[in-house]
């Protein structure tokens, strides 16, 4: 059997085929990196840091209010999960008339966050219900409105099992 010699243009192929292909994966690896994890925290640095004064301020008034708010996060079973929130103001009567939301957001995946409808079930007492809440950490935001004004944000790492 004749064995074909190797030559220049044969060395010449294989290394701009070799080259093609990690080049080719490279590319390929970057665009789907780029689209599925941007690197980013928010959609704006830019309008975040010309909102930080408003938030330092909002959270001065907060601690001046000397609200106790406390709040329950339990997973059921079944994938929902219940949150109850109890707010009492610094003299310890209860808080009511707000509006309060409650969001889980995963710390790894914005793309999993979840809204909780918070309603006042009883004096100061709001609860509300997420639907197909996989275990796991979680941050429970949760945001307190009165008058279309935020009054109260609270942002906790929480595990449910």
């Amino acid at each position: 059997m004749a064995t074909k010699p190797l030559t220049g243009t044969k060395v010449f192929l294989m290394l701009v085929a070799f080259f093609g292909v990690v080049i080719g994966v490279n590319v390929t690896m970057m665009k789907l990196a780029i689209a599925t994890l941007p690197g980013t925290d928010v959609d704006s640095p830019y309008a975040a840091g010309l909102a930080y004064d408003r938030e330092i301020a909002a959270a001065q008034d907060q601690a001046a209010r000397k609200w106790q708010v406390n709040a329950h996060i339990e997973r059921r079973a079944d994938g929902n999960a219940v949150l109850q929130v109890e707010a009492r103001d610094a003299a310890g009567q209860p808080v009511t008339g707000l509006k309060f939301g409650g969001r889980l957001e995963r710390p790894t995946d914005k793309r999993a966050d979840l809204a909780v409808e918070l309603a006042e079930a009883g004096i100061g007492i709001y609860r509300g219900n997420a639907a197909s809440v996989a275990p796991g950490q979680w941050d429970l935001v949760i945001e307190g409105d009165a008058g279309g004004e935020r009054v109260f944000l609270s942002r906790n790492r929480v595990i449910l099992n």
